[in-house]
């Protein structure tokens, strides 16, 4: 089992930056990948970034690209979502998940919330225009 816990989220002005944490317990932290997604009321869940084991490959949805990044700290179990630029658009609930496997190696894969076996809760990011 893997519990995932999410800080971080609160209501910040457009233009601002947060930095979403996720921690991880239960199993070996090393040994899966970690990914980021989103969703706002009334929407489908959005993919929005996702990361290897290492931290070597990362992965980003196009609207979020230049702003988002994604980081993790394998010491200490947990993995970070760095959030610059927000848009009232980027407002929503962000969940992190695990998969075990190190790393599918491609986007479509890494991007697909079928492919995570563990989710927290969520944090809510709410920004103001």
């Amino acid at each position: 089992q893997v519990q995932l816990v999410e800080s971080g989220g609160g209501l910040v002005q457009a233009g601002g930056s947060l930095r979403l944490s996720c921690a991880a317990s239960g199993r070996t932290f090393s040994s899966y990948a970690m990914g980021w997604f989103r969703q706002a009321p009334g929407k489908e869940r959005e993919f929005v970034a996702a990361i290897n084991w290492s931290g070597g490959n990362t992965y980003y949805a196009d609207s979020v690209k230049g702003r988002f990044t994604t980081s993790r700290d394998n010491a200490k179990n947990t993995v970070y979502l760095q959030i610059n630029s927000l848009k009232p658009e980027d407002t929503a609930v962000y969940c992190c998940a695990a998969t075990l496997i190190y790393d599918y190696s491609n986007y479509d894969t890494m991007s697909a919330p079928t492919i995570y076996d563990y989710w927290g809760q969520g944090t809510q990011v709410t920004v103001s225009s």
